[in-house]
């Protein structure tokens, strides 16, 4: 085999989809879709109270009923094995652990699976299953005067301090005091969340729809007792995760029955299961005080936040670590609390922290420009720091100002009226809105095969996930550049955790994790290639690790940023608020593909619109349990709400990367949401400080400034 010696800068130049024909003619199967033979069907029957007991599970008359196979509960469930830290440096979430004992914490909590033939007749003996409770009083109540709210360390510490606040904003110009509330919101990705599992030749295989196969096998080994190398995870095709897609109860309850029975076990979720039993994004209550001079320098800050969590788990949507890297002062304070509640257990969802955050942190940027007299942009680039406020890092490549102005520029921000209320067309108040965006750049260690093939072409195994960010194909791209060749000789093959350990599809980490491996792996491989020599019918394989080159790192603060803007037109008489264009102009990192890099921003930056103007989960307080946990019930922006958005980045490569890439799957969200609440108020003269910012809130609020 003879191999190519020019560059052909595959990366950066846009590439459709190398899967997309199949997906879009139905030739890729997902997790739900793959045939196996001798299939059973698993049914999971959730709890009707919030808290409680179960006294008993009536499986007599359900195990008589056609095709059901068995019923499995607390009383004769394995016992499962958590007290573990899984791969991610976290205790798994409990909630995973299904039928361990009588107790239910939470309305969803899953207490039965009944296993038939079919899933027609599985559905059907589960709803006849009858559970009884010894029901106690339940509290889903948050609010920000708890007693009982505590910091928590998450993936950050819960607080940092420095500098003497209260001095600090007794001596400022102008200050501001706030408080920002955000509701419970769900992921509702495409697929819904599915599993199949089956023993094979004493090896547990799972198929599943997951952001990690290597994540869930280490999760679900630990769980079960069983040795690493006995579980294989499979997941080929992921219609969506956000966050969403770890190790939950369909693929432990699957494990289980697959065990039982000894046949292929298959559970998939309802959408309205999924509403309880896949995560979300918890509320948040959030108070910022701002304190600046004259100019608008800020002197002090404070972001405290506080979200609910379950009584089985204690997670942290840490909305506050987004202040730890946008903006200094001289005293400067940080806070993640929580309050446990009888809810479901939040995740991460897209963006987590900074999503939220950045709408409390950058709505009370805009109030202290207005009060500061001081444009909104400029007031950002006067207080934009020059190493982490908190870490004291410099920065890997901090390019906000560029992102400003550049989006400025192509917004069209100069001509720009800053009293509120202005401008208006017919019926219709129009506004502008400003907001700031960042999110971490990280890496995670993992491993790639690199193969060089008799026939010229070349095979990458790495077992990344594909969740519908179009990775396989950024991939490619890396591994063509890294080997010196055209694209159509490489072939990724992802998804599997026999293809050894990988950095999960989450925290933006995933492309940068996975090209960081595959680039060496490669770059090792062409080392050991001779120029006209011939490849073994077996092919040439190389094997990286990462583990030590991202050891090996200089502690830096490592982000993406982007700017947003957006422009808003609101109903005097209905209260209507209608986005009518959005710009973000974001510095994350070297983009690989930007055909589908700009299909990613874009994406975040409509769920922006969804989160700032529909999206609100809401809890009935007599039952615990959510009204309308549906698509028809919980409403998410469509197309008739998504005119002109448009993305685009500055130049920005990552010098500490091989390829120079940092992420951008969950920046086109941040400050989304603050951008169009900032042009609402730029439109009326009112101020929503709680969203969503729904019709009957700008009506309440005394309406549009006419």
């Amino acid at each position: 085999m003879t191999t190519a010696t020019t560059m052909t800068g595959a990366v950066g130049t846009a590439h459709t989809r190398i899967e997309g024909r199949d997906k879009v003619t139905g030739a890729a199967r997902y997790a739900g879709e793959i045939p196996f033979a001798d299939l059973a069907h698993g049914w999971l029957v959730l709890s009707t109270v919030a808290r409680g007991r179960i006294l008993s599970v009536g499986t007599g008359p359900v195990l008589g009923m056609p095709g059901v196979l068995t019923v499995l509960h607390h009383g004769n469930a394995p016992r499962l094995d958590i007290d573990y830290v899984g791969m991610l440096g976290v205790p798994p979430d409990p909630t995973a652990a299904v039928f361990q004992n009588d107790r239910v914490p939470h309305a969803g909590w899953p207490v039965a699976l009944v296993v038939a033939e079919t899933p027609e007749q599985a559905r059907e003996a589960a709803e006849a299953l009858v559970v009884t409770y010894e029901q106690e009083p339940h509290d889903i109540e948050l609010s920000a005067g708890r007693p009982d709210a505590h910091p928590v360390d998450g993936h950050m510490p819960a607080v940092t301090e420095k500098g003497d606040l209260e001095a600090e904003l007794a001596a400022c110009a102008h200050v501001v005091d706030v408080e920002y509330t955000t509701p419970e919101e769900h992921h509702a990705m495409m697929e819904p969340h599915a599993a199949t599992a089956r023993w094979d030749g004493g090896r547990l295989e799972v198929v599943d729809s997951n952001q990690g196969t290597t994540w869930v096998a280490d999760e679900i080994a630990r769980m079960f007792s069983l040795d690493a190398s006995a579980v294989r995870v499979r997941s080929e095709h992921v219609g969506g995760g956000f966050g969403s897609k770890g190790a939950r109860a369909h693929q432990v309850s699957a494990v289980m029955a697959a065990t039982a029975l000894q046949r292929p076990v298959r559970v998939v979720l309802t959408r309205r299961q999924m509403f309880s039993l896949t995560g979300y994004r918890s509320p948040t209550v959030q108070r910022v005080r701002l304190g600046a001079d004259a100019d608008g320098r800020l002197r002090a800050l404070e972001h405290r936040s506080l979200n609910q969590t379950s009584t089985v788990w204690e997670f942290v949507e840490p909305s506050a670590g987004v202040a730890r890297v946008m903006y200094d002062a001289d005293a400067h304070r940080t806070s993640n609390e929580v309050v446990r509640l009888d809810v479901p257990s939040p995740t991460w969802m897209r963006g987590p922290g900074e999503a939220p955050g950045s709408f409390a942190l950058e709505a009370a940027l805009d109030e202290l420009a207005e009060r500061c007299g001081v444009d909104p942009v400029e007031l950002r680039l006067r207080n934009d720091p020059e190493r982490g406020p908190v870490s004291g890092l410099p920065f890997a490549g901090r390019n906000l100002a560029a992102c400003f102005r550049e989006g400025a520029r192509r917004f069209g921000w100069a001509g720009r009226d800053p009293r509120p209320g202005t401008r208006r067309e017919g019926r219709w108040l129009l506004g502008t809105g400003t907001a700031a965006a960042s999110f971490p750049s990280g890496a995670l260690p993992s491993t790639a095969a690199v193969t060089a093939e008799a026939d010229g072409t070349f095979t990458v195994r790495i077992a990344a996930a594909d969740i519908g960010t179009g990775a396989r194909t950024a991939l490619t791209l890396v591994a063509a550049d890294a080997l010196k060749v055209a694209p159509d000789r490489v072939r990724v093959h992802i998804g599997d955790s026999d293809f050894g350990p990988a950095g999960i599809a989450g925290g933006s980490m995933g492309t940068r994790s996975w090209a960081w491996a595959i680039t060496a792996a490669a770059g090792e491989l062409r080392d050991r290639l001779v120029p006209g020599g011939t490849v073994p019918p077996e092919g040439i394989t190389v094997r990286s690790d990462t583990t030590a080159a991202l050891g090996a790192l200089a502690q830096k603060e490592r982000h993406s940023f982007g700017a947003q803007f957006a422009e808003v037109a609101v109903d005097v008489a209905t209260g209507e608020v209608r986005v009518r264009r959005m710009l973000g102009i974001f510095a994350a990192g070297r983009i690989v593909n930007p055909l589908t890099a700009r299909g990613q921003l874009v994406g975040g930056m409509t769920w922006g619109i969804s989160m700032a103007l529909h999206e609100e989960a809401v809890r009935d307080r007599a039952f615990g349990s959510l009204y309308g946990a549906d698509l028809a019930g919980y409403h998410v922006a469509t197309h008739a709400d998504v005119p002109a958005v448009e993305a685009d980045w500055v130049d920005d490569p990552d010098p500490d990367d091989p390829v120079g890439i940092k992420g951008i799957g969950e920046v086109g969200i941040v400050g989304a949401a603050a951008a169009v609440a900032n042009a609402v108020w730029h439109a009326t003269g009112v101020r929503h400080r709680n969203l969503p910012i729904r019709p009957d809130r700008v009506l309440e609020a005394g309406g549009p400034r006419v």
